[in-house]
């Protein structure tokens, strides 16, 4: 298992889901998305999982500052993709599997 959570410092589910695999001692990295975004190949095998729009958080300041509402939908998965701090996070990654959010149900089908 390799499991790869990207996050941010300041969210809560972020930190709810290092600590899930922290108390089961599943070794994980931990990836700040806001600052280091994800790769292309990452980010096209997620989008297999996760839909674009559901990846997008709506309440971000970038969110607005972007006027994503008005972006049309084929340019917003490469908006999103050129500005991290689009994301919601977490996005937990275990090889070709991807959850969004806290996922402890999908998680114990990892171990």
């Amino acid at each position: 298992m390799n499991i790869q959570i990207y996050g941010a410092k300041k969210c809560f589910d972020t930190k709810k889901a290092e600590r899930y695999f922290k108390e089961r001692k599943i070794p994980f990295q931990s990836i700040d998305i806001h600052r280091f975004g994800m790769s292309k190949s990452v980010f096209e095998s997620a989008k297999r999982c996760i839909d674009v729009e559901d990846m997008i958080d709506r309440k971000a300041k970038a969110y607005k500052d972007l006027y994503m509402d008005y972006i049309d939908e084929k340019k917003r998965e490469g908006t999103l993709f050129e500005n991290p701090a689009l994301f919601r996070t977490p996005i937990v990654r275990n090889g070709k599997e991807f959850t969004l959010g806290y996922c402890p149900d999908v998680w114990k089908n990892w171990e």
